[in-house]
């Protein structure tokens, strides 16, 4: 059991990232809150309007999907800590600026909707420089379990941080729960400034001229990276509609109350929270098959969800599907991550998430059609089943492979891209064993 603890751990040894995680823990449970708060006071100056609430989180994403892949390239050329140091205190500047507005009594909607767009543009150079950031910190052999350990520390704040708004607001109103939101991204900047620059795995920066299309070029060259970035597209597209889906299931599938679709979402939560956990358990690339395999897992348990005859039963598959989903968007972020060229990964890693976030809210455009012509179900039976569709695509073609392709190679330490031994046929390639690199 000791040693089990210790594995799940292991990263947190490193001084550096245990300086970030703990100023993360602050500033994401602060950025849950701050999600609840400026929901609710959209719809209390709106009237409960859906369409003004889903203005909100459209601007505030719309940067993501325009400027993401530029964050890369900036993430890329300069230093990912000094980055990081400033992104957070933009983000700080800014809910602040909102948070005085609130609790002045002086805010209008068009405030919330320039501070959103605002905030959504320094985080599309947050997002893929943080990602990035975290293999100079604990290195390529830790890199599994810190990225595991961040998706541990956000799924719990995504259950304890909304819940701990909703009593705040009750008691003091959204204006000071946007104010402890402003004052938590402080953590995140003390801890990166506490850091010791000397302990960062630094590689070789990108040089000056370093374009997007470069790293586009680089990843298309790469058969062993394109893959699992298609699944992603594919699972994220059609299967990550969560949002939409659980709600209209637990109402008008099971006819439920808001506790009940607490339980659901609670449910789900915690599935993930346990993936996260066990997947820091993982050493190295992980195999192209992981990967393919994994999104096969989530394909059949989110069809079986849309399947369940009743509240209990759709509990207990959401939280395996929860699981599943945490388990295969890891899989295919180390497998992605790890086999990038430092000099690239930062804009490697901003397609990633250009794709993981772009495809959800689009794919949600389809499955709510879905969902408003043949009910909730068919929204989890169509992600699963597309799912299903694209993980067995991507095994078939591995299996049919001739063992020729020499693609799948991994960077070493110096940012040199060393060739992988050459799968043996009639298998997808393997993870490169460590030899100068992951």
């Amino acid at each position: 059991m000791d040693t089990t603890y210790a594995n799940i751990f292991r990263s947190l040894t490193v001084r550096n990232f245990r300086l970030f995680v703990t100023g993360q823990v602050v500033s994401v449970a602060g950025t849950w809150m701050m999600i609840v708060a400026q929901d609710w006071l959209v719809l209390a100056l709106t009237g409960d309007s859906e369409t003004a609430l889903g203005t909100v989180t459209a601007l505030q994403f719309a940067p993501l999907l325009m400027f993401t892949l530029y964050g890369g390239r900036v993430a890329d050329r300069f230093d990912k800590r000094l980055l990081l140091t400033l992104a957070n205190t933009a983000s700080g500047v800014l809910a602040l600026g909102l948070a005085l507005l609130v609790v002045t009594d002086s805010v209008q909607l068009w405030h919330i909707y320039l501070f959103a767009f605002a905030l959504g543009t320094v985080n599309s150079v947050e997002v893929p420089t943080r990602m990035a950031f975290v293999s100079e910190m604990v290195g390529p052999d830790l890199l599994p379990n810190a990225s595991a350990l961040s998706a541990a520390y956000f799924n719990t704040a995504r259950v304890v941080g909304p819940a701990f708004a909703g009593l705040l607001i009750s008691v003091l109103g959204t204006g000071p729960v946007m104010l402890l939101n402003a004052v938590s991204y402080a953590a995140t900047v003390v801890g990166l400034r506490m850091m010791r620059p000397e302990e960062l795995t630094r590689g070789k920066r990108a040089a000056a001229g370093a374009r997007v299309v470069d790293g586009l070029r680089y990843v298309g060259t790469r058969r062993d990276l394109l893959v699992p970035l298609a699944l992603v597209a594919v699972v994220g597209l059609f299967g990550f509609n969560f949002q939409l889906t659980l709600p209209l299931l637990a109402k008008t599938v099971f006819h439920a109350d808001a506790t009940s679709f607490g339980l659901l979402t609670t449910a789900f939560a915690a599935g993930s929270l346990v993936a996260a956990l066990f997947t820091t358990l993982r050493r190295g690339r992980p195999a192209a098959r992981t990967v393919a395999l994994s999104a096969l897992a989530f394909g059949l348990l989110e069809t079986a969800a849309g399947w369940s005859p009743n509240l209990l039963s759709a509990a207990v598959l959401l939280c395996l599907t929860g699981f599943a989903t945490i388990y295969f968007a890891q899989a295919a972020n180390h497998r992605i991550q790890l086999g990038s060229d430092p000099r690239f990964r930062g804009r490697v890693m901003a397609l990633y998430t250009l794709i993981l976030q772009g495809s959800t809210p689009l794919g949600a455009l389809l499955v709510g059609w879905l969902t408003g012509h043949y009910g909730a179900r068919a929204g989890l039976y169509a992600g699963g089943v597309a799912s299903l569709a694209g993980a067995l695509l991507v095994l078939a073609v591995g299996r049919g492979r001739d063992g020729n392709d020499r693609t799948d190679a991994a960077p070493t330490s110096d940012g040199r891209t060393d060739v992988a031994p050459t799968p043996a046929p009639g298998s997808l390639p393997d993870a490169p064993r460590r030899g100068a690199g992951p």
